[in-house]
């Protein structure tokens, strides 16, 4: 805990505005039937009405308020980013520290595996499994999971692998000490704050892979994520030649800009803080 305190108070302003951006998106995502006072699936009002008092953001073409739908795709793209993290930074990181506690044939495999998941192009494989597993959340979180894995695994390696150089740690190791006891003392202090870093960056680059598998149609349809909205709107007939796409377009483009700018900050300067301290 004093750990994590230290950690905010060296935040930035910059930093600690963009820690706040983030937690009210969890806030609005995980309230999205509070804070939202309409339905995201049916309609509320006119179609294509401009804000108002009414509708905050306006409504799309079917009359569905579009405050609602951005509150719903808070939600989605919250679950979907640190859904994965948790996955992809859980299973790789231990994956990692495997490769690197025990080398030999098991660490050449896991890098070969970790050299070819780094080159593959990683929206052509979104793209492929998606279509593959079907439109859903649950299969978004699985796919993007799978193609994840592979960065947090080699900073972790990386990592132990310099740890175990460490006379504490080579003590500790011939008094009889096994990976269990290694990693939960000696470890896990030093990989932590590694692992939140690359959590962080894998969050914001999920929500942004999520983002783009919804716009291209591989999203679940009933779920009103920001990809959804937005190509919804750019499918709409002529979006551009009318006023419509000031509230409809710009709205979901900007929670998705907006968030994504303050997990890039937070990340950055979290990462320097802990740099400056290995």
């Amino acid at each position: 805990m004093d750990k994590r305190r230290q950690v905010v108070g060296k935040l930035k302003f910059t930093s600690r505005l963009a820690l706040v951006i983030l937690l009210v998106v969890i806030l609005f995502g995980l309230g999205a039937d509070l804070f939202a006072f309409h339905s995201p699936q049916l309609p509320s009002g006119p179609a294509l009405e401009g804000p108002s008092r009414v509708h905050w953001l306006g409504t799309d073409d079917l009359g569905i308020d579009l405050w609602a739908q951005i509150c719903q795709g808070a939600r989605i793209s919250i679950l979907v980013g640190f859904g994965v993290a948790v996955l992809a930074g859980i299973g790789g990181g231990l994956i990692g520290m495997l490769a690197g506690y025990y080398g030999g044939c098991i660490d050449r495999l896991v890098m070969r595996t970790i050299d070819l998941m780094l080159v593959l192009p990683d929206l052509l494989l979104m793209i492929v499994l998606g279509a593959f597993f079907g439109p859903s959340i649950s299969n978004i979180i699985i796919v993007l999971s799978l193609l994840s894995w592979a960065a947090p695994a080699r900073i972790v390696r990386s990592r132990l692998i310099s740890l175990k150089q460490e006379q504490r740690v080579t003590a500790a190791y011939s008094y009889g000490a096994g990976f269990w006891h290694l990693t939960r003392y000696h470890f896990l202090p030093e990989l932590l704050p590694l692992l939140m870093v690359s959590n962080i960056k894998l969050v914001g680059k999920t929500i942004v892979a999520e983002a783009s598998l919804s716009f291209l149609g591989l999203g679940d349809p009933t779920a009103k994520s920001w990809g959804i909205i937005l190509n919804h709107a750019i499918n709409f007939s002529g979006i551009y030649f009318t006023p419509y796409w000031r509230w409809w377009v710009l709205s979901p483009l900007v929670a998705l800009t907006v968030l994504i700018a303050a997990i890039a900050v937070l990340s950055r300067d979290i990462e320097k803080i802990i740099n400056t301290k290995i």
